[in-house]
């Protein structure tokens, strides 16, 4: 077994010298510590998310509701549309959730423990944990994807993913003290992100390189092992681009319960192997061809339509919103179906 305690050090030194300046991170060693508040947005929208695609969020969020209080404050809606773009939706849901129940039962203060984070709505193990470590300075096993598999290449661990979970959870506690407990997670993720990249690990870097099995092995990037994944099912749809004669498009508001739900999106059929047309409205619908997108569990194509409406009164029915601001706040799936349909 790598030596724990040589390994640790090397990663504090090497996170001393290259950490990632980030917006919601302090200098590694600094007395100061990140407010919770900013602990917890940061991982929420990291999750399923690449740092440079989450930062501009949270900056925006950060700017327009500097506080977990003023977040709770916020409408359902309002919320739902400044989180279009970052994905699994339901995140923004538990998000809002989770901030109403520290403003309402914990006077606007997140809990300091490991325990009573887990028991705030939408708050699972790793971020939990993160926040206790990061923002309390607590000793806690936070386990993410860069986590797993920095711990996979340092011990070469050839039980494969998703089985090997607990075992890597339990290989990445050796590592965790009472000394430094705020820097040593994010010490983790930098080498992950960096350096012990899934692809073409920076072994030649890396600061674990005397003690990693896996690079003894000569094949890091054989690690971790992964349990070859059932093929992604795929599902076709209809979107509709209806126009006013102002030229505005007409969205709707999906249910808030199931896929993308309480967003505001264009008006679609169903999702699936056989898909039914069914317009929204009488119109002359043309098509503008398709789009395709990737979701967790599925895959999907969707066939675009485009149609002038033919009585503008029915506003009760459709969210009538000027096409470059539908642009900016539509979800990924179908800002991608009404760009098609502006240029048909």
């Amino acid at each position: 077994m790598p030596d724990v305690s040589s390994l640790r050090a090397a990663l504090l030194d090497w996170y001393d010298a290259h950490a990632r300046t980030l917006p919601w991170r302090a200098p590694p060693g600094s007395d100061a510590r990140t407010e919770p508040y900013r602990v917890w947005l940061s991982e929420v929208m990291l999750q399923q998310t690449t740092v440079p695609h989450a930062a501009p969020y949270f900056e925006r969020f950060t700017t327009r509701w500097p506080t977990v209080g003023d977040l709770a404050a916020v409408e359902d809606a309002e919320l739902m549309a400044a989180w279009a773009g970052l994905g699994y939706y339901a995140r923004a849901r538990n998000l809002l959730a989770c901030a109403r129940t520290v403003a309402s039962d914990h006077g606007g203060v997140f809990p300091d423990s490991e325990a009573a984070l887990l028991a705030l709505p939408g708050v699972g193990a790793y971020t939990a944990a993160a926040v206790a470590a990061i923002a309390f300075d607590r000793p806690a096993n936070v386990v993410d994807g860069n986590v797993e598999r920095v711990m996979s290449r340092l011990f070469a661990l050839e039980a494969p993913l998703p089985a090997a979970r607990p075992e890597l959870k339990r290989l990445a506690a050796l590592f965790v003290s009472e000394d430094r407990p705020g820097d040593w997670p994010q010490a983790l993720m930098d080498l992950g992100s960096g350096v012990c990249r899934p692809k073409s690990p920076s072994c030649e870097l890396c600061p674990l390189a005397f003690g990693c099995g896996g690079l003894k092995t000569g094949e890091p990037a054989r690690y971790p092992l992964k349990t070859t994944k059932a093929e992604r099912p795929h599902r076709l749809g209809y979107a509709f681009v209806l126009r006013d004669v102002e030229g505005r498009v007409g969205l709707v508001r999906r249910p808030d319960k199931g896929l993308l739900g309480g967003m505001v999106g264009l008006p679609t059929s169903d999702w699936s192997a056989t898909p039914v047309f069914e317009a929204p409205v009488a119109a002359d619908w043309t098509s503008a061809g398709a789009v395709e997108h990737v979701f967790t569990h599925f895959s999907l194509t969707l066939t675009v339509h485009v149609g002038q409406a033919r009585d503008c009164g029915r506003d009760g029915d459709f969210l009538w919103t000027h096409a470059d601001a539908a642009l900016a706040s539509l979800p990924t799936v179908f800002r991608k179906a009404l760009e098609r349909g502006l240029a048909a």
